[in-house]
């Protein structure tokens, strides 16, 4: 016989609450590196794209508001709906168990992964366009760091409990 706490049946407060968690982590991590990407293209100007596309640092802040803008929102949402879960788990440990939030750290880590190759050929790109190769580095470090952080967690998450 296993150790493993049964599994509590999910109710729709559990499907919400586990999806709410997913849909804010993915907006607070677009947000973030949003964020990043237009400190970088503020503070460290390429002067060969800007001369090609003039008026685009006014684009720069307005990009940088909107990230901003939800990322406010967004990431204390997320770390109230996961603290009320932690809760939830403390009391129902079965709830670890549900099928609805193994499907969505699956789809996550699924996520996590596309988004990694996708950015990166997207900063490689913008490299053999001729960005500077400073901007180019903090670019793929920014998108490393915030996929790759979210990749681990919940990779961790699904070792722990599985």
């Amino acid at each position: 016989m296993t150790n493993k706490p049964k599994r509590d049946p999910a109710s729709p407060k559990d499907f919400f609450l586990h999806l709410l968690m997913m849909v804010t982590l993915y907006g607070s991590a677009i947000s973030f590196t949003v964020v990043i990407f237009q400190l970088i293209n503020i503070y460290l100007p390429d002067v060969v794209v800007n001369e090609f596309r003039p008026g685009r640092e006014g684009g720069y802040y307005r990009d940088m508001r909107s990230g901003l803008s939800a990322l406010i929102v967004m990431f204390p949402i997320y770390l109230g709906v996961m603290k009320m879960l932690r809760k939830i788990y403390a009391d129902m440990p079965g709830k670890l168990n549900l099928l609805i939030r193994k499907w969505l750290i699956y789809f996550t880590l699924f996520i996590t992964s596309i988004i990694i190759m996708i950015d990166l050929i997207t900063v490689l790109n913008s490299f053999l366009n001729g960005e500077l190769v400073l901007r180019f580095a903090l670019k793929a470090l920014t998108v490393l760091f915030v996929a790759g952080s979210i990749f681990w967690y919940y990779l961790v998450e699904v070792k722990r409990h599985s």
